[in-house]
């Protein structure tokens, strides 16, 4: 765990598992497809948050993720919250 996380490693971490989620490659995972275009349902975040959470030592809550619809919003809003809490 680094102190201050990359937000480009932090990036393609979320990439990496939203893509073992949806079944697809990373490459297949755009900043603009929903989360519905790739059938990750509200389990599938909750594993990616604990994923995170290990890994960074960050506790994310359920309302960064309140309005996250797609996959650029939801990367944005873990780095948000990874890069607040280590500052």
């Amino acid at each position: 765990m680094s102190d201050n996380p990359n937000p480009e490693e932090v990036r393609q971490l979320i990439i990496d598992e939203l893509s073992q989620l949806a079944d697809l490659k990373p490459e297949e995972i755009k900043s603009e497809a929903t989360l519905e275009d790739l059938d990750i349902d509200s389990l599938d975040l909750v594993e990616l948050a604990q994923i995170i959470e290990e890994r960074y030592d960050v506790r994310l809550e359920r309302e960064d993720f309140k309005d996250v619809t797609t996959v650029g919003a939801a990367i944005e809003a873990i780095i948000s919250r990874c890069t607040a809490v280590a500052v």
